[in-house]
């Protein structure tokens, strides 16, 4: 699934195509994506200049004087700058045309994305409005953080991993910032000393910067809005290693599902 790296390359991707550009066509040629796109959305936009670009959590956002398009990429989409001389395959589900001729081109091969429009202030709608602190900015700290985990017995990975705690830390991130950290998944959050997530917190931001120099990690799906990989995968340490040697310690890196979903830890670096 395409995490906060993924999207805010996404979103770096196509800002120097879409940004000032006016929208002269939306071509919806599959409606029923995650949610349905209403029938009056394409009549909605047409017209609109796309002002700004910016991300939101897992969610790229298109800003525009009279609202703003909300777009998130669910297990395997991609959002792709393009033109009238490619043509349209089978899971382009959506095309948004511009004046300036570029086609930032929706595609979804497994349809749990969507494609949503928001009259009004962006922030509080329903899909934003209850999502946590933006891991990157200085209002996700360790004091906030260790104050939201008092006496919880969540697993610390499945913590940083809930929105409503902090934004885009998804299943690979997580996993290698409590590599990073030296934390267990399993641990329960309050169990984690205020020194643990001053460390944790600094792991999270790191690993979320690199990744998105790298321009995100592919490891099946993912592509930027040129069609080309993310290569953070060449530096993961232990997502999707299991079985190989810790590159600290040389322990065998294991594996468990963790909140349905697969970790992977050193038993040897993670207390």
């Amino acid at each position: 699934m395409p995490e906060l790296p993924e999207v805010e390359t996404t979103c770096n991707g196509i800002r120097p195509f879409i940004e000032q550009q006016q929208i002269t066509q939306v071509i919806i040629r599959e409606a029923q994506l995650r949610w349905l796109i209403p029938t009056e959305f394409a009549t909605q936009i047409t017209g609109l200049t796309i002002t700004s670009v910016s991300r939101r959590g897992k969610y790229c956002l298109l800003h525009t004087d009279k609202g703003s398009i909300i777009l998130h990429l669910g297990m395997s989409g991609s959002l792709r700058i393009t033109d009238a001389s490619i043509t349209a395959g089978k899971h382009d589900h959506v095309d948004f045309i511009f004046a300036n001729q570029h086609i930032l081109r929706f595609n979804d091969p497994r349809k749990f994305g969507s494609v949503s429009w928001c009259a009004g202030d962006v922030f509080q709608h329903k899909l934003l409005v209850n999502l946590g602190p933006e891991p990157l900015t200085a209002d996700f700290t360790a004091e906030y953080l260790y104050a939201k985990a008092a006496k919880r017995r969540k697993a610390i990975k499945n913590f940083i991993m809930d929105g409503n705690m902090v934004v885009g830390v998804g299943n690979i991130y997580a996993s290698e910032a409590l590599f990073k950290a030296g934390i267990y998944p399993l641990r329960a959050a309050g169990k984690v000393s205020l020194a643990e997530y001053h460390t944790l917190v600094v792991a999270i931001k790191q690993i979320l910067h690199q990744a998105i120099s790298q321009g995100g990690t592919t490891l099946k799906d993912f592509v930027n809005a040129a069609g080309k990989p993310g290569y953070f995968s060449q530096q993961l340490q232990v997502y999707a290693r299991a079985g190989q040697k810790c590159n600290q310690c040389q322990h065998p890196i294991e594996s468990l599902v963790i909140g349905q979903r697969m970790s992977y830890f050193c038993t040897k670096c993670q207390l």
